[in-house]
């Protein structure tokens, strides 16, 4: 009994050390598609589950607790073959705030442009060197840029390794009959998601990264002004980006994901506070200055 019971705790603890990154909750909606056999997409939820989180993405070994929590929702739109689909994919990731219960949105994006082919009989395939299938590609590039704003959130320029695995995947699409991966399709595309990352124009946002989430939020259960404070900062270094670029791409996703955030964290703060950051906010982000406005009525 007790030496079932030491192999039952090994298997656990090589478990924990072989962990994959990824606990990312996977769902297919295909409520828009009438008249069809629904089992296959019950099957692609379950191969793209099995994908994304049985694969080894990274060189790095976590405990299962340390697994990036995740979201990818595909909304099946149109079937206009038996094996090919449109969808949106939305694309949600969480990072845990130190020494708290609160988990800070990292990536709230929806990807209008997903056209792929599924056959439940064969196995979803993936190579970092070649392009083999959209459905995979797409799949594979926000995993990388999911890991790679999780990275840039602890250390800076930390997420680079994964910018560079994505960019990859961009550059292997770039003779697919497929949208979402060209420079001159769109500026707010994966192409500009992980181009824009990369310029050297964004290095003040890729630290603001690091500043908002390591210096500002994981230090506020010890001291919430100071980490308020670094909040404010992190926002500040946001502004040469807008003046470079003042419809970037870059700054829409980020906004996406921590407007509301901002708007809970600063309507308690003190008036000074207020007066600087609603307007802040305003410039850089104008799309949501409704929203802003709740930091000074404190609703």
């Amino acid at each position: 009994m007790k030496i079932i019971f030491t192999f039952q705790l090994i298997l656990l603890f090589v478990f924990q050390l072989n962990a994959q990154e990824l606990n990312c909750n996977v769902e297919v909606n295909s409520t828009q598609i009438i008249g069809s056999d629904k089992s296959i997409f019950e099957v692609m939820k379950k191969n793209i589950s099995e994908f994304v989180n049985s694969r080894k993405w990274t060189n790095h070994n976590y405990q299962t607790n340390e697994r990036i929590e995740c979201t990818m929702l595909l909304n099946i739109t149109e079937r206009p073959d038996v094996n090919s689909f449109k969808a949106t994919l939305q694309i949600q990731s969480r990072r845990p705030v130190h020494n708290s219960s609160y988990n800070s949105t990292l990536i709230n994006h929806i990807d209008k442009d997903f056209e792929f082919t599924f056959n439940e009989f064969e196995q979803l395939e993936y190579s970092e060197n070649t392009y083999i299938s959209n459905l995979t590609s797409v799949v594979s590039f926000y995993v990388y840029m999911i890991l790679a704003m999780d990275y840039e959130s602890f250390e800076i320029n930390g997420g680079t390794p994964y910018l560079l695995k994505a960019q990859t995947i961009v550059s292997n699409a770039q003779g697919a009959n497929a949208t979402g991966w060209k420079a001159f399709e769109d500026t707010k595309n994966r192409y500009w998601m992980v181009e824009n990352h990369l310029k050297p124009n964004y290095v003040p946002f890729r630290e603001a990264l690091y500043k908002y989430h390591r210096l500002g939020f994981d230090v506020m259960s010890s001291d919430l002004t100071k980490g308020r404070l670094e909040v404010l900062n992190a926002i500040k270094l946001l502004q040469s980006v807008s003046t470079y670029d003042p419809n970037s791409f870059q700054l829409q996703l980020f906004f996406n994901a921590k407007a509301d955030e901002l708007v809970e964290l600063f309507k308690e703060a003190p008036m000074s506070e207020k007066s600087e950051i609603v307007p802040l906010l305003n410039k850089i982000n104008p799309a949501n200055s409704t929203t802003y406005e709740k930091i000074n009525s404190g609703k």
